[in-house]
């Protein structure tokens, strides 16, 4: 096991009936300012219920963050800000909330192109304003994480960034806010929990006994699970566990002092930011493609995914990979996720550009090793036509 300094400061309340805990986590004197997407929030009576507890409060709202934050629409919320000296951010909503919160919180006292947080990755933060976050949709684990991914529509970038400011002050996890999403995000959600926990576990043994086991544990949740919290009747304990296990995946205690991938992550970026498809059903495209051209290196913990999680032990080594990789493609595949290019009307032509945007993008030495390479991606793209 590598050496590790694990940090995570987010104070987690989770359950029913939690949201009226924000009068007692928001502080008194603050001046909010409210993120959140859609009209969802606002028709389910989120929104409502948000306000009602941040009682007499000095509270401004700002709606319309996109799936993918856009940095066009989170700089108008940085004006906002700026202009109402606003000194507390509340995120109401997915990743895509949270992440567009904190760059915002980031960006308010920046001076400088605020652009430069994304183009150096989070490393020219040196302050933020506070925040906290009210998660609706399970997916992305950027409740209690310091990471976050923004998109410039004006020239197809899509960044990921990270700061040990960016962690929220606490987050409320109500399972019971999953209850009006619809179908597809609650399936994308249990897809990007699944990849974001393989990022982290499926590279090279180190003998990192207890990180193994959660990630294993976590995984095998998500395939008990996903396909009941996809039915209308899914319970509250079903819809709790999902939303617990999203939050597991990437709150940094499976990673600490392991290898990690993300090579799947970022080729997916770049499917997002030049054809506009889904974050998830990016990774559900990418993946089993990845796992395939790069199985020789990571032949070890690809057996050991296979036994442990998928409970495969029959046949020689080839047979077994082969078949823990088609069982993770059918596992997308059951949860309406394609896993296939072709399935966006995709083919060979589109290869080029997505190569040059990683070129451009420096994203020339991806993985656990760092050799996934242009040619590399190349051929995972390939494999995924």
């Amino acid at each position: 096991m590598f050496n590790f300094d694990f940090y995570n400061p987010t104070r987690i309340v989770f359950g029913n009936e939690t949201i009226s805990r924000l009068d007692e986590l928001v502080p008194a004197a603050a001046r909010i300012l409210l993120l959140y997407g859609g009209q969802s929030a606002r028709a389910n009576g989120t929104l409502r219920e948000v306000r009602d507890a941040l009682g007499s409060r000095e509270v401004q709202e700002f709606g319309g963050i996109e799936p993918n934050p856009s940095y066009e629409t989170l700089i108008k919320a940085v004006d906002q800000v700026r202009t109402h000296r606003l000194d507390f951010l509340l995120a109401v909503g997915g990743g895509s909330v949270i992440d567009g919160t904190k760059f915002v919180a980031a960006a308010v006292g920046y001076e400088g192109d605020a652009w430069d947080i994304l183009e150096t990755r989070g490393a020219s933060i040196r302050r933020a304003l506070p925040f906290g976050t009210v998660l609706t949709l399970p997916a992305t684990g950027s409740e209690m994480n310091n990471g976050g991914v923004v998109t410039r529509r004006a020239t197809q970038d899509k960044l990921p960034f990270r700061s040990a400011y960016m962690f929220p002050q606490f987050s409320i996890l109500d399972p019971t806010k999953t209850q009006t999403l619809p179908t597809r995000q609650l399936a994308n959600g249990v897809v990007d929990a699944f990849v974001h926990v393989i990022e982290q576990y499926l590279t090279y043994p180190i003998d990192a006994r207890v990180q193994d086991r959660f990630a294993e544990g976590l995984l095998q949740t998500l395939i008990e699970i996903g396909p009941l919290v996809l039915k209308e009747s899914a319970d509250y304990n079903t819809r709790a566990n999902l939303m617990w296990t999203a939050t597991l995946a990437l709150n940094g205690l499976i990673g600490a002092g392991v290898p990690q991938d993300w090579s799947t992550h970022m080729i997916g970026h770049e499917l997002t930011a030049l054809y506009g498809i889904d974050h998830a059903r990016t990774l559900a495209i990418v993946l089993p493609a990845n796992l395939e051209i790069r199985r020789e290196a990571k032949r070890a913990k690809l057996l050991q995914y296979a036994e442990r999680v998928w409970q495969i032990s029959q046949g020689d080594e080839e047979q077994r990979i082969d078949t823990a990789i088609q069982q993770t493609r059918m596992f997308f595949e059951s949860l309406g996720l394609p896993t296939h290019l072709s399935a966006y009307k995709l083919g060979t032509d589109a290869i080029d550009a997505l190569i040059n945007q990683l070129d451009t993008h420096h994203l020339t030495a991806l993985g656990e090793h760092k050799n996934v390479s242009l040619d590399v991606s190349r051929r995972v793209l390939e494999a995924s036509l």
